[in-house]
């Protein structure tokens, strides 16, 4: 499998080539990391965090040299199956716990302070209507 994803890889490499482009110009236009990108070109896939990344990866990298991934994907299909990942998850006596804020519970101040700001504001506003005898 591993000469087949070099082979792969050397397509992209060569169209790359082809279009006159360094790897930081393709990392630049396609947001993926040149280290990704050379990972791909010399069929290093297992360098990807993920097979679900490699793919999606690929598949851009594809799209932007002009590649017909899909094309690619019927030829080569043993290539792009990617193997089943195990994730493990750990529930332990902390996770459901309800976390705080970073305020520490203390959302109801600033509320508080602006109530009390516009009852001082309402009852100056009802002392200076009773002094000018609007009231």
């Amino acid at each position: 499998m591993s000469e087949e994803l070099k082979r792969v890889g050397a397509m992209f490499k060569s169209k790359r080539k082809e279009l006159n482009l360094t790897l930081k110009e393709v990392e630049n236009s396609t947001s993926i990391r040149s280290s990704y990108l050379e990972a791909i070109e010399e069929g290093r896939i297992q360098q990807f965090i993920s097979g679900v990344y490699a793919l999606g990866f690929m598949k851009q990298y594809a799209n932007f040299l002009g590649i017909d991934m899909d094309t690619m994907i019927r030829e080569n299909p043993q290539i792009f199956r990617m193997p089943a990942e195990k994730h493990e998850f750990s529930y332990g006596i902390g996770t459901l716990e309800v976390r705080g804020s970073m305020g520490g519970g203390v959302k109801w101040l600033p509320n508080l302070l602006w109530a009390g700001a516009a009852a001082l504001v309402l009852v100056v506003a009802w002392y200076l209507a009773k002094f000018l005898g609007v009231i």
